[in-house]
């Protein structure tokens, strides 16, 4: 299901651009304000939210796993 598939690659983009505005407000206002702390929080919640995705489509049967080595 290719839906799924886009939907955990936004999730995983939006991680990291979470990521990065958390790094960049670091930078910027030196620890004088809480912005970095809630970008982290929100990284940390999507990362939680990615996590239940990828477990809730695994049980409906959304998506399979596969082996990382070929049959043989």
């Amino acid at each position: 299901m290719p839906m799924v598939k886009v939907i955990i690659l936004v999730l995983l983009l939006l991680i990291v651009l979470s990521l990065g505005a958390g790094m960049f407000s670091l930078v910027k206002d030196r620890g004088e304000s809480n912005r970095t702390a809630r970008f982290l929080t929100f990284r940390i919640a999507l990362s939680i939210a990615t996590f239940v995705f990828i477990a809730l489509a695994f049980f409906m049967g959304w998506i399979q796993p596969h082996g990382v080595l070929p049959p043989g």
